[in-house]
């Protein structure tokens, strides 16, 4: 009886946050090692699924940077970076485009498996992202692209029509070329054109730290005041600067709030939408809405 009561308690708690965000649009940026995991990726999808079950609307937008690096070596070639974004030729275009097919169907196979209906498109289709090439300090790193437009049309038809729309994240430009593009940067404009809620990104920390080696500073509520100071101060670095960048980006472009997420941490999704406790950090506008246990987190 004692278990039953705690999962009824459970239940409640999740109350207030499903009646405020029902019928509300909410893109969950998934990649990371939660895509290599049969299991991780498995708790994922039936996340994503209980989003929608239970009223809201949820986008998935998923890269497979890791996968992608495979197929490269195994076709003899060697994956290059430059600041943490691909370098792409053709070869490795081609590439992208294979993996990224692979990964998108495999998705919407899952969730069809949990009764859910589900598509899986690119950006691609419909002209959903459009974009041009982007540089990295002026240099050109092949087939890259920078969003410079999103056409919300098809992704709402599917919402509309009760389907989990899934992208992958390839763009055409004006020429009707096809570029790979960071999963991140196509999450945030996918999330902006369309008015998410939230944005949820999957990765493989805990969220953002004042102090990256004391896992003790863990901010659970950053304001975009507090954000753009921690930036200019210093405290915050390596990967974690332009994908802090990019939710701040999204925030400013109407997204209410912004969660970076452990995708590693088992149904993390909805321990985060949830739940009085929280995990990870929450980033939202100066003004945003605070749950009740957002403030006490928030005063530390």
């Amino acid at each position: 009886m004692e278990q039953i009561l705690i999962k009824a308690q459970t239940l409640i708690e999740a109350l207030p946050y499903i009646q405020k965000f029902n019928n509300k649009k909410v893109v969950v940026k998934y990649g990371g090692s939660a895509m290599l995991d049969e299991e991780l990726q498995l708790n994922v999808i039936k996340d994503v699924a209980l989003l929608k079950l239970v009223g809201m609307q949820p986008i998935i937008v998923h890269g497979g940077g890791k996968e992608i690096s495979k197929w490269v070596s195994l076709l003899g070639n060697e994956s290059k970076f430059v600041e943490g974004l691909r370098v792409t030729d053709e070869q490795t275009m081609e590439v992208a485009e294979m993996v990224l097919g692979k990964v998108n169907k495999g998705l919407v196979q899952m969730i069809e498996k949990l009764g859910v209906k589900a598509v899986g498109i690119s950006g691609k289709d419909g002209a959903t992202l459009k974009v041009e090439k982007k540089l990295v300090n002026g240099q050109d790193i092949g087939y890259v692209g920078n969003v410079t437009e999103v056409n919300a049309e098809l992704i709402n038809t599917l919402i509309d029509n009760n389907f989990i729309p899934i992208i992958a994240p390839i763009g055409l430009d004006d020429n009707f070329h096809a570029y790979n593009i960071n999963a991140d940067d196509a999450a945030c404009a996918v999330a902006t054109a369309i008015g998410a809620e939230k944005l949820a990104f999957l990765t493989d920390i805990e969220g953002v730290y004042t102090d990256p080696e004391d896992k003790n500073t863990l901010i659970s509520v950053l304001t975009l005041d507090k954000a753009d100071e921690l930036i200019n101060n210093g405290f915050i670095g390596g990967g974690m600067l332009p994908k802090l960048k990019n939710c701040i980006d999204a925030v400013r472009g109407g997204v209410s709030r912004v969660h970076i997420l452990d995708g590693r941490m088992e149904h993390c999704l909805l321990l985060e939408f949830f739940t009085n406790r929280g995990i990870g950090t929450a980033i939202l506008n100066n003004e945003g809405i605070l749950f009740e246990h957002e403030k006490v987190q928030s005063a530390k």
